[in-house]
């Protein structure tokens, strides 16, 4: 096919050709975009995606990557009758076994996230898994999964495919075309350079596999991923291994196995995985393989033997060692660079680009047109990730454990291990030394509880009641009994101010942010869709200046959020000030007398009322103090000059005497938002959850002018409310525990997944949040004229669920079991 003329233009530039980038080219031009330029360096798929497995997988956590995947298995089903291409697309199914009871719980778990996502899923025996995939051994393990939906495919082929849907669109694709650099101008993408002359365009889509870190950061854009070496072996032909034969994965082993040509395709996820790459990706890195490393390979190897006695004869044809990029929370990067407008990113897929490209490409595509998500795709989104992320030592780091995630085991809050710590509070030491448990977000060490003694100094995953439970109920009497301290350094802070700051804060926020200096109010920031895209509290600090505190992880997406929809030459600037506050809460009935003991400031309802924000002296610091509490009840956030935190901190542990002050961990934060209903971003809130599905529409005022959604509030405003969340009560936990994933069930009949949930002591049992969505409108009534129960891996749990938080500070609830496994010890 002879080449179109190289352009000088073009509406969107897209630098790379392996599936993914081949995949957004095709979708753009699906959607009417027809000025779509691919540059590839060396040949279509030449990069990764010639040698990846190709393995199919449907189910995900998050519904909406089950979403993006189930879109990839419909486009690889049509695409050979839509452009005459073959894909190798095989609708073959998986089976996933079991070697132990807890991997079984796991699976039986991913059975009721299957039912909740509409997937469809069965439960094996041993027996049954042996029928499905005859060549295996089967006596050593405790049962399986069938997931019919599953498959696999040619990734070359499904590459060419979509290249020439796109060609067939418009798209022009060029090969042997090296971009050499990208021309911005006022913080937007201008132009590419390339070895065949510059093209100027209004977009730039950055797909270019493991090469994206270092070719972002030659325009700006922080790109965190890092490439690591990732083996599998292909056999000869081996008896009973059929051309329908399904993929079979023995998580317990880290290994895969598929069909292909009468053989195996032997590969997996070490634990400990091998970087590569770190001096850089060579540019002729082009349809090569690295160098056979038996010695990596062996743990895999060892499993594959145990699991398929006939490995121990079948002769190895090719060994397949073929490097990948992998990110830091095996996720891959989705979206519209923060840094540059304009670029957009497709990248970082860890071993999963071939079950993951039809969707992304999709989904990405939308994006680009509409100029904001579609969806919610923030489990990918690039912005969950800041600049600092993109470093080369901590992402080395980082990756020898996430490559190994694939198949480790889902433990409920399991935290990674790797390149920690990373970003520390100013009272790290202080707290580790009294025993704090630390967990991580957006890189910030925050106790996750405190230790109570051995038995409890580091988690022990599990499935069941976890051994930090009794520390946790501790820390959570003391919010509701006396008074807590919690460390909140980790809060995303920004500082907004200018002329127009309240102006575009109005437009911003659905709720009346035109507040009296001083004065704070809870808003969510709205698209155009209605959906929440962050939720945030706003203090007025004076006319011109207000302080925005949001949730840790969100701190670049919200910062970008705000920046992108400040009207150009707006007299406002926002700044991110994370770094220099530490954020102390007191929580607790005596969070009033504790302050006052370190604070000359009148503290009273008339001086210092709900809500209200105040500069104090706090010891011998300066600080800023809000009168609120997320986790309900009396309650102040402390915002103190990093070089200060110390300071407070000792200060008012040493006013603490006599109160019951104690310090807490985020564990306790969790359970005391549930008993009053509160939600999470990212859990019950999000970018396709209006306020009024979430139960947040007390803080919207359409009375403020027209904030961004509006009018999609006011379209939905008259439609029955078939979508709710709902507060859940159920006993304590035993052998099981609710962690949030969970399939709710009314009358048997499943209605809903429950995104939230934890043990409460003062109601003495799980108390948790469910989303349901039941297709007719839902109020109390509907609610108690059902029986609900929770699917936890198979056990059915009853639960109470009501529209209003089951928590009353006046009294104490008994949990629905005859025989509560008590929390506190004898004596």
């Amino acid at each position: 096919m002879p080449q179109a003329q190289f352009p000088t233009q073009a509406r969107v530039v897209i630098v790379g050709g392996g599936i993914v980038g081949c995949s957004v080219a095709y979708h753009l031009t699906k959607l009417g975009w027809r000025d779509v330029v691919v540059l590839e360096q060396g040949r279509l798929s030449s990069g990764t995606t010639w040698h990846a497995a190709g393995l199919v997988g449907q189910l995900r956590a998050h519904a909406g990557m089950t979403r993006l995947i189930r879109a990839s298995t419909a486009l690889y089903a049509r695409l050979e009758d839509e452009v005459g291409l073959a894909t190798g697309w095989t609708q073959c199914g998986s089976v996933s076994v079991a070697r132990t009871p807890e991997r079984m719980t796991q699976l039986r778990r991913t059975l009721a996230s299957a039912r909740a996502q509409g997937v469809e899923a069965e439960e094996l025996s041993p027996a049954q898994a042996g029928e499905k995939w005859p060549v295996m051994r089967t006596d050593d393990l405790v049962g399986g999964v069938w997931l019919p939906g599953d498959g696999k495919a040619n990734p070359t082929d499904v590459t060419q495919a979509l290249a020439r849907g796109a060609r067939a669109g418009g798209a022009k694709i060029f090969e042997k075309t090296r971009v050499g650099g990208v021309t911005v101008a006022n913080k937007r993408v201008r132009a590419v350079a390339t070895d065949r002359g510059d093209i100027a365009c209004e977009a730039l889509v950055i797909c270019a596999g493991q090469w994206s870190r270092q070719f972002g950061a030659s325009c700006g854009v922080s790109i965190p991923l890092h490439s690591a070496e990732h083996m599998y072996v292909v056999t000869e032909q081996i008896p009973g291994v059929t051309r329908d034969l399904p993929v079979m994965r023995d998580p317990d082993g880290h290994i895969y196995f598929k069909e292909e040509v009468g053989g195996l395709v032997v590969g997996g996820f070490e634990p400990d995985a091998k970087p590569w790459g770190m001096a850089g990706v060579p540019d002729d890195f082009e349809f090569q393989l690295l160098p056979d490393d038996w010695d990596q390979f062996e743990i895999l190897m060892e499993n594959a033997l145990i699991r398929v006695p006939a490995l121990e004869t079948a002769q190895i044809k090719t060994f397949v060692n073929g490097p990948e990029s992998f990110t830091p929370d095996n996720n891959f990067l989705l979206g519209e660079a923060p840094e540059v407008r304009g670029v957009f990113v497709g990248a970082g897929f860890n071993s999963a680009g071939i079950a993951s490209a039809g969707g992304a490409g999709l989904a990405l595509a939308e994006w680009i047109v509409a100029g904001e998500p579609t969806q919610d795709l923030w489990p990918v989104d690039i912005r969950r990730f800041a600049p600092f992320n993109a470093n080369p030592a901590w992402l080395k780091d980082r990756v020898k454990e996430t490559l190994g995630l694939h198949y480790a085991m889902a433990w409920p809050n399991r935290e990674l291990k790797s390149a920690r710590p990373f970003r520390m509070s100013p009272l790290h030491e202080r707290l580790a030394a009294k025993g704090a448990v630390f967990g991580s977000k957006m890189g910030w060490e925050r106790p996750n509880y405190f230790s109570a003694g051995p038995g409890d100094r580091e988690i022990a995953y599990g499935f069941g009641r976890p051994n930090w439970l009794e520390s946790c109920a501790a820390e959570q009497r003391a919010a509701r009994e006396a008074v807590a301290l919690f460390d909140f350094t980790s809060f995303a802070k920004f500082r907004f101010e200018g002329p127009d700051a309240e102006a575009v804060l109005q437009r911003l926020c659905a709720n009346d942010v035109a507040l009296a200096a001083g004065d704070s109010a809870y808003a969510a920031m709205l698209n155009a869709r209605g959906g929440i895209e962050s939720e945030i509290t706003v203090s007025r600090l004076d006319d011109e200046a207000f302080l925005i505190v949001s949730g840790s992880a969100q701190a670049v997406r919200d910062a970008d959020w705000i920046r992108r929809n400040t009207p150009e030459g707006a007299r406002a600037t926002l700044t991110d000030v994370t770094s220099s506050f530490a954020v102390l809460g007191l929580m607790g009935p005596n969070a009033r007398d504790l302050l006052g003991r370190v604070t000359a400031a009148p503290l009273d309802d008339g001086a210092f009322p709900p809500n209200a924000v105040r500069t104090l002296a706090i010891g011998y610091a300066t600080g800023l103090a809000a009168r609120r509490s997320y986790v309900g009840g009396p309650g102040y956030e402390l915002f103190v000059p990093t070089e200060f935190a110390a300071g407070v901190y000792d200060a008012l542990a040493a006013a603490g005497h006599g109160l019951g002050l104690k310090d807490a961990g985020h564990y306790a934060v969790d359970a005391l938002r549930l008993e009053m209903g509160h939600r999470a971003w990212g859990r019950e809130t999000g970018p396709d959850v209006t306020p009024r599905e979430a139960g947040v529409e007390h803080a919207v005022r359409f009375d403020t002018g027209d904030f961004i959604g509006r009018d999609a509030l006011l379209a939905a405003d008259a439609a029955p409310r078939t979508k709710r969340f709902v507060s859940l009560l159920g006993p304590a936990p035993g052998a099981q525990m609710v962690w949030g994933g969970e399939l709710l069930l009314a009358d048997g009949a499943a209605v809903g997944e429950v995104t939230s949930a934890a043990y409460s002591d003062a109601l003495g049992g799980v108390v948790a949040l469910a989303s349901i969505d039941a297709g007719a409108a839902i109020d109390q009534s509907w609610l108690d004229a059902r029986a609900f129960a929770i699917d936890v891996a198979g056990e059915i749990v009853p639960v109470e669920a009501s529209l209003a938080p089951f928590y009353d500070p006046d009294r104490r609830r008994q949990p629905l079991t005859a025989e509560p496994q008590p929390l506190r010890k004898a004596g």
